[in-house]
């Protein structure tokens, strides 16, 4: 009975903690996401889904590598708010002359597929940083 009730914590936090961060990278953005890839929009739909595997990848490792549960959501907030602001330098700082964001709004699928592989590529490093 203990082994299911683990697994149900973990799922479900692990599943909150997905929640937060989608929520946070929604808000460095100035366009409704939701709306957007209604209307079909793909390269809104790739940078998001993007965000979400990059950070699953970070729960994944978070959960794997962790001693109880509250490593596993100390490890699994660590990772989120890493992945977070490691993205917000890559499309903000790194590329200051170009609006990653406004291209993406407008269909850009170059632009989206990249920010999908470099939100895929940061987490799988940052899932690796968290193999202790």
């Amino acid at each position: 009975m203990e082994y299911i009730l683990n697994f149900v914590l973990y799922t479900l936090l692990g599943l909150g903690l997905m929640g937060i961060g989608v929520g946070l990278f929604s808000l460095t953005t100035k366009f409704s996401e939701r709306e957007l890839i209604r209307q079909g929009n793909m390269a809104v739909a790739l940078k998001l889904w993007g965000k979400a595997l990059g950070l699953a990848i970070v729960i994944y490792a978070a959960w794997s590598n962790s001693i109880n549960l509250l490593d596993a959501l100390l490890w699994g907030a660590i990772g989120i708010a890493t992945q977070v602001v490691v993205y917000f330098v890559l499309e903000y700082i790194f590329t200051p002359n170009t609006n990653l964001a406004k291209k993406v709004e407008e269909g850009n699928l170059a632009v989206g597929f990249s920010l999908f592989a470099i939100s895929i590529i940061v987490g799988l490093i940052v899932a690796g940083s968290m193999s202790y």
